[in-house]
């Protein structure tokens, strides 16, 4: 490149990571009672590129202008809220008092709807996590997590000093389970706290900056909950419209270490509480309270055994937990995200569906759910208008990220909404692969083609599996995208095998207990499909996943040769040794049998191995620790078919995160991961010179 020229535009931003890191990125919607503003958040970069901050944007519900941003802080807003009175909540990390803003913790804000600055409206010791508001009354709810022995605020803000001052951070702990994903549970745990926003504490919380006669928060809490102890770990709860009920998700623990979820009802004035619904074969969760306050709809899930795959259902039942009956009796979905219609006769749930997850209509007098929406999307974040006549929604696919749509409830009329961020232009096209397995069951994939891909210009393949194993392919993925491989020549495809949901529970049974059997058979089925279309070069193929797509990267390595290089990320390797590791031992019991768990552990078959493999684990997973990856590495260099060589030298590569979780989150980690990714696909698929980022060093 001669002196003066400039660098060209990518012509896609997954041409360039830095372009794709940079992408805007949005989640959760929030809509005011009155119907007249609709809030979405929007994460971008931060100045260093080092992170996500996340602001809150407006979008008009009507799509008549343009959205426009709301906040600025530097730490970022999350948890948006309307009051009943319009006003706008959130929790955000700003400076206030004379607490700058590196001392702030997560406090909950207020945006007034007359406009002006947001103001501080309520605080804790330890920091705010959520904050809900009735939608027609007063009452404000906020989770906050509390240490045990606290009995108010003062005594919080000691004890916590006394940790910081001395610099301790160990936990001792009575229960289980003591972490979670991606982070550490205790010393504190999450309570629930209420206040009443009457008008002089709203006005109070409205004063501009510098005018206010006390720096405090002025909103009032009572704690709800203060012998809850760590029942609501990992729980989501629901306000009713009144603000005088909360139903929650409550976890029991039982013996052995077990836990399991019940429905419980917390009266706001008083904070009596008491379970109102459980069920000693089934996890309860995902409680919500119609408009009327009459009734609560909840999730069902069975219990699993080794046998048994567990089975999701729709439930309704009085707000005292009365008369539970289940709904949608002939329907073999799996409901999640409950949302109420105003007139407390139907719900809206979304379902994983053959590769998409639509809203779909559940009528409470027995009638079968009808399907909303038509496309090819998946959808999140349902909220309704109080007329009942519109709702709002993200809707995402392979084909693009979250953007915000109106639904009309009449016809199923999606409209797309003048969003914060525009599609970006994609390097390929999108289309279904179907085939059938050797059982006669219909297996079906996603395949992102690259652009030119012919007969005559065949593409690569790359088999990418999902994890869970409880999932499906159906919505865009900033952390699993397949078009940064597509952009770089490679088709790939994204199959649906056997314990993938939104086939029927039959297809996930097919698959239980027998992880190295119909999940693999049905990905080798898939991708002999794949192959025999004539834009892909079988020559030239790979298969990578995480976690349980990891896992079944690992069996993949041991069982056949078809690939020229595997990826595997935070994958499972020796299941003997594994369920008492992981975060929730209690759920992989009820998963497999000691002896189910060697039968399909890919570790048997190390040395079958004769695929270069590239092993990606980061130290702080808690769902899948980092010792899967350890005894993986060594026993690839060890005792695999590829070993390392006499000089110590292997064709087999480890990227280690000493400080990611079960999945590569901030900008930089990312962009590391696809630049090995896809130095490594580049070196052993395409013959290509090894090729790694210089940050490795």
């Amino acid at each position: 490149m001669t002196d003066g020229e400039q660098t060209p535009e990518p012509a896609t931003p997954f041409h360039d990571l830095d372009a794709f890191v940079a992408m805007p990125r949005l989640g959760s919607l929030a809509l005011s009672p009155d119907g007249r503003r609709l809030v979405v958040g929007v994460s971008t970069l931060d100045p260093k590129s080092t992170g996500y901050v996340t602001a809150l944007w407006e979008v008009h519900p009507d799509g008549a202008a343009p959205a426009r941003r709301l906040t600025r802080g530097a730490k970022g807003e999350s948890q948006a809220a309307f009051t009943a009175a319009g006003d706008l909540l959130f929790v955000a990390k700003r400076a206030h008092g004379e607490t700058g803003e590196d001392k702030a913790k997560p406090a909950v804000w207020m945006l007034p709807a007359g406009g002006g600055e947001a103001r501080l409206l309520a605080e804790r010791p330890g920091g705010v996590s959520s904050v809900k508001a009735a939608r027609e009354a007063a009452t404000v709810v906020v989770s906050a997590g509390t240490l045990a022995s606290a009995t108010d605020t003062e005594s919080e803000q000691r004890l916590r000093d006394l940790r910081s001052d001395n610099k301790i951070s160990a936990i001792l702990h009575s229960g289980y389970p003591i972490r979670y994903w991606d982070h550490d549970l205790g010393p504190d745990a999450p309570r629930l706290f209420a206040g009443t926003l009457t008008p002089a504490v709203a006005a109070t919380a409205s004063e501009p900056e510098g005018e206010s006669s006390d720096d405090d928060a002025p909103l009032d809490l009572r704690d709800l909950t203060p012998d809850i102890g760590s029942g609501l770990v990992e729980a989501g709860h629901d306000l009713s419209a009144d603000g005088t009920t909360i139903v929650t998700t409550l976890n029991v623990p039982l013996a052995r270490g077990a836990v399991r979820s019940v429905l419980a009802a917390i009266d706001v004035a008083t904070g009596d509480r008491r379970t109102i619904l459980e069920d000693a074969d089934a996890e309860l969760g995902g409680a919500r309270i119609s408009p009327d306050g009459t009734r609560i709809a909840y999730a069902r899930e069975t219990i699993s055994t080794p046998e048994e795959a567990p089975r999701v259902t729709l439930w309704t039942a009085g707000v005292d937990g009365s008369e539970p009956r289940q709904l949608a009796t002939g329907w073999d979905r799996w409901p999640a995200g409950i949302t109420w219609l105003p007139s407390s006769d139907a719900l809206l749930v979304l379902a994983d569906d053959d590769g998409r997850s639509p809203i779909f209509r559940v009528p409470l007098d027995g009638g079968e759910p009808t399907r909303l929406t038509a496309d090819d999307a998946a959808y999140t974040d349902v909220v309704v208008s109080a007329d009942g006549a519109t709702a709002f929604a993200l809707r995402s696919s392979y084909a693009f990220p979250a953007e915000p749509v109106r639904i009309a409830l009449d016809s199923g009329e999606v409209t797309p909404l003048r969003g914060p961020v525009e599609r970006p232009a994609l390097p390929g096209t999108l289309r279904e692969v179907e085939t059938t397995a050797a059982d006669g069951t219909r297996v079906r994939s996603w395949l992102a083609l690259p652009e030119g891909a012919s007969a005559d210009q065949p593409a690569p393949l790359v088999l990418w599996i999902h994890g869970g194993p409880l999932g499906s392919w159906n919505a865009w993925s900033w952390r699993w995208c397949p078009w940064l491989l597509v952009a770089q020549g490679y088709a790939v495809l994204l199959p649906d095998p056997a314990l993938s949901t939104g086939y029927g529970q039959d297809f996930v049974q097919r698959g239980w207990g027998a992880w190295g059997g119909p999940p693999f058979t049905d990905l080798m089925a898939a991708t002999d499909a794949a192959e025999r279309l004539p834009e892909i070069d079988q020559t030239r193929t790979a298969a990578m996943g995480g976690s349980f797509g990891g896992y079944m990267a690992n069996w993949v390595a041991g069982h056949t040769d078809r690939f020229r290089a595997i990826v595997t990320h935070a994958s499972l390797w020796a299941l003997d040794g594994f369920g008492g590791t992981t975060d929730a031992a209690y759920y992989w019991a009820r998963e497999m049998t000691p002896e189910m768990a060697l039968a399909n552990s890919p570790h048997r078959f190390v040395g079958d191995i004769r695929t270069p493999m590239l092993v990606v684990h980061g130290d702080k997973d808690y769902r899948v620790p980092i010792g899967e990856g350890l005894r993986l590495w060594y026993e690839l260099l060890s005792a695999s078919g590829l070993p390392a060589g006499e000089d110590g030298s292997t064709v087999h590569r480890f990227l280690y995160f000493p400080d990611e979780n079960h999945w590569v989150l901030t900008p930089q980690h990312a962009k590391v991961w696809y630049q090995v990714v896809l130095g490594y696909l580049g070196e052993h698929v395409l013959g290509q010179p090894a090729s790694y980022p210089e940050t490795l060093g």
